[in-house]
């Protein structure tokens, strides 16, 4: 199992225990049930086949995520003990059937399987049998049909401030963007308990970049929520996202595809926007809008009384303060983006075209790069889960006139240039 693959378990071992080793503390009834009640669930278990976790296994993972000091490495699997044995089909089959499902989810299974052999999808040494590929597709969602029954769905609301946050994206009017009329999207964050906005801001993107930067925005204003509440878009289900809420403890959870019921509070919110401030919205601008976004959020909808709660929204939030969970000091660490590269003999690694320069030593490691998008001339460099100091742009025409040391030949010169070496008979930059 590669890093990765290690990673997303162990992401999906936290999804499951979050609220078991969240802020609030349990009584030992409410821990027991909740735990018989996610032992009875089907999981989609990441790289497996099996859909049930024991309550036994649940528990252990939870010791064993404490007693690390709450650390999401200590919930990676440990390297397989069973290498070379045979298995049904490996995970690059299991991935290709599924791909081949969503492209074409009206073909027969059985020609799902013949299209596999022909196309060579199935990896040599294993054979895709009928009831394997029903399982698995079983397992990923893509078999049976959607049930008649109406569905059970019932008004709830969070106990306590940042026990729950919602959060979703609103299509929000035209502004001028050097000249040029460009769409806005409005990105917010509501307490469920409290109906107060977390962060709300106008962005001409929605994607993963901007969202960040609005829960890096709302994290750093109120605090640590104990759930994220979010649809089934690109950007919610991202791996950088499901990290980022796994090392600060929170449990990011998505509402069922098509059933926007779930975020009821945040489009109601959204309604409230539509008609109260952008009816009387006059500017022209991102920043104007934003501006009258926050003096309308701030001065008007946190002070006056919800309808549902009988309280203004800051008001039922400042109740209970104690409870808030402060943000690390090292929150800005949390949000970078982590890619893995081998560094080249020539000691350079490139990230999004641009390269950089990394120690000697490390020559020829698999290492991690740390970085933030808007931020891409500071890298920091990670070998086995170690610092290694912060990379540096590489600059060409500064290396011709660095000297190297560099032992001589022992055969006969030849004119061969490399780098640190020079044609025979020229001198050395100094």
């Amino acid at each position: 199992m590669t890093d990765k693959e290690r990673e997303e378990v162990a992401l999906f071992r936290f999804g499951v225990i979050s609220d078991l080793v969240g802020a609030t503390r349990l009584h030992p009834g409410e821990r027991g049930r909740l735990i018989k009640e996610k032992a009875a669930m089907r999981w989609n278990i990441p790289h497996s086949l099996r859909t049930r976790v024991s309550e036994n296994t649940i528990r252990r993972w939870v010791t064993i995520y404490e007693k690390s000091g709450r650390q999401l490495d200590s919930l990676k699997p440990l390297p397989r003990s069973d290498i070379g044995r045979s298995r049904q089909v490996d995970e690059d089959t299991v991935l290709s059937l599924v791909r081949l499902r969503k492209a074409k989810p009206l073909l027969p299974v059985i020609q799902l399987i013949e299209e596999m052999e022909l196309k060579e999808l199935v990896s040599p040494g294993y054979t895709l049998r009928l009831s394997t590929a029903y399982r698995i597709l079983k397992k990923a969602g893509l078999s049976g049909r959607l049930s008649s029954h109406p569905v059970d769905r019932r008004r709830f609301e969070a106990e306590f401030p940042n026990d729950i946050w919602q959060s979703d994206v609103m299509h929000g009017p035209q502004v001028l963007v050097d000249g040029k009329k460009r769409k806005s999207y409005l990105i917010a964050f509501l307490d469920d308990h409290s109906r107060l906005i977390s962060h709300a801001q106008f962005y001409l993107s929605e994607n993963l970049v901007n969202f960040l930067q609005a829960f890096r925005g709302a994290l750093t204003t109120r605090g640590l929520p104990r759930k994220l509440y979010v649809d089934n878009g690109a950007a919610f289900r991202s791996r950088h996202l499901e990290k980022v809420c796994a090392c600060l403890g929170i449990a990011l959870t998505h509402t069922p595809p098509y059933t926007p019921q779930g975020r009821g509070k945040i489009e109601r919110f959204f309604r409230t926007v539509r008609s109260q401030m952008l009816g009387g919205f006059t500017g022209k601008t991102l920043n104007e809008l934003n501006q009258d976004l926050d003096d309308w959020v701030h001065k008007k909808y946190h002070q006056r009384p919800h309808s549902s709660t009988g309280q203004s929204p800051l008001t039922r939030f400042s109740h209970h303060l104690e409870l808030i969970r402060k943000p690390p000091l090292d929150l800005e660490d949390h949000f970078r983006k982590e890619v893995r590269r081998r560094v080249n003999k020539d000691r350079s690694v490139s990230i999004n075209g641009r390269l950089y320069e990394a120690p000697t030593r490390l020559i020829g490691e698999q290492v991690g790069l740390l970085y933030h998008e808007d931020q891409p001339d500071r890298v920091e460099i990670v070998l086995s889960g170690e610092p290694q100091g912060v990379l540096v742009p590489l600059d060409p025409h500064i290396n011709c006139q660095i000297k190297r040391d560099i032992k001589p030949a022992t055969g006969p010169l030849t004119s061969v240039t490399s780098r640190g070496q020079l044609p025979f008979g020229r001198k050395e930059l100094r």
